[in-house]
């Protein structure tokens, strides 16, 4: 049985029911599915850094079919043990290397937590803008760096190399494709607050290894070091287990619209210049 850790770098469904400020991240990437099921009915979709997985099982229900990439080995075995479903494969990419996928193949491709992770972002939508059909759509979803990070601060989360404002995630989209919306995730204070409050102690922290002029390799070993004074990592298998603790909301706490309260998420809507999707 495949087992993961628990990091920043992905989501485990189980794992992040576990507390009150991971189930506040849990929730955010199930409003960011649930926004793109109007995109997904019936179309075929490519979840490009799908992770553990969970995204591409709650998009089988809507889509036609549904396939989840990653470029970690270890995620994409655990989400072929617990997510497999009839219209649903998953396959493992290679960071550098084109989508083993043909030009045209997609209706929508999601991208959800991911684009902050990859070193070449402008290649990272170009692929995506390639593997689209004509008219298809991407939806983005990263994180807002209004108010997890300082003016000119580089990111404390160790596996982001950057994170965008709205202006330059739209220039960057805008490359290959026609911005049909470009909204924020957020929430009320007593939802949202949590995680801000989590933003304003990290980002102080953090400073010395996130200074704009600071070396990669010193922001990198930097919170290297932070990340190993904190308890071991928990892992988990890829076998289901019930979450322990209800938090009194859900998903629907979360707003997506031009301007919501407590913004943590840029969230855009791009369609792949050419034609239109039927």
């Amino acid at each position: 049985m495949t087992e993961l850790e628990v990091s920043g770098e992905r989501l485990i469904e189980d794992a992040y029911m576990q507390s009150l400020d991971a189930y506040v991240i849990y929730i955010m990437h199930i409003a960011s599915y649930n926004f793109a099921r109007k995109f997904c009915d019936g179309k075929v979709v490519l979840d490009l850094g799908c992770g553990s997985g969970y995204g591409v099982a709650r998009m089988a229900g809507h889509a036609e079919r549904v396939v989840g990439v990653d470029v970690d080995s270890d995620a994409i075995s655990f989400a072929r043990e617990r997510y497999a479903r009839q219209n649903v494969s998953f396959a493992k990419i290679e960071t550098e290397a084109p989508l083993p996928f043909a030009d045209d193949s997609f209706d929508v491709v999601l991208s959800f937590q991911v684009i902050e992770h990859v070193s070449d972002d402008g290649r990272y939508l170009d692929e995506a803008c390639r593997v689209l059909k004509p008219g298809g759509v991407m939806v983005v979803v990263t994180p807002d760096r209004e108010h997890r990070l300082l003016p000119g601060q580089r990111p404390w989360n160790r596996w982001h190399i950057r994170e965008y404002s709205a202006t330059q995630l739209n220039r960057k989209m805008a490359r290959c494709f026609q911005i049909e919306a470009s909204l924020r995730m957020g929430a009320e204070w007593n939802v949202a607050g949590i995680e801000i409050r989590r933003y304003r102690k990290t980002k102080w922290l953090t400073l010395p290894f996130t200074l704009p002029f600071a070396p990669e390799v010193l922001r990198r070993r930097g919170l290297d070091f932070l990340h190993r004074l904190r308890a071991k990592p928990e892992v988990i298998g890829a076998k289901r287990h019930a979450p322990v603790t209800e938090f009194g909301f859900d998903d629907t706490a979360m707003l997506i619209e031009a301007s919501p309260p407590n913004p943590l998420n840029l969230v855009v809507v791009g369609r792949k210049k050419g034609g239109t999707v039927s």
